[in-house]
């Protein structure tokens, strides 16, 4: 039987627990999966040792909005505002503010 790929950037992290690049090749694995609370344990590890560029929030935004968890969904869009913004990416940052107008007006 072959490993999934999950198992494998699993035992990757057990070896190496502050590896960013397998936090978040991990979290991008549970999405697929569809098992949002995974994503978020996983990705506020990646967010807490990794200068995201915005990916990360969107990931995390869908992740909580799954669990109906709006109010983190919507923080979590608003940081990736940020970060794209901080680093270049204002196509990123514009999908981002369109999403929280129009899924999250009050």
């Amino acid at each position: 039987m072959t490993e999934s790929r999950v198992e494998i950037l699993e035992r990757m992290l057990a070896s190496d627990p502050e590896n960013p690049a397998v936090l978040f090749g991990l979290a991008k694995e549970y999405e697929k999966l569809g098992r949002a609370e995974a994503v978020i344990e996983t990705l506020n590890r990646y967010l807490d040792l990794a200068d995201d560029e915005g990916n990360a929030y969107g990931m995390l935004a869908r992740a909580y909005e799954r669990l109906g968890k709006r109010t983190e969904a919507r923080a979590a869009l608003e940081r990736g505002i940020a970060a794209a913004e901080r680093h270049g990416h204002p196509s990123m940052a514009e999908e981002y503010r369109m999403i929280l107008e129009s899924d999250y007006a009050e």
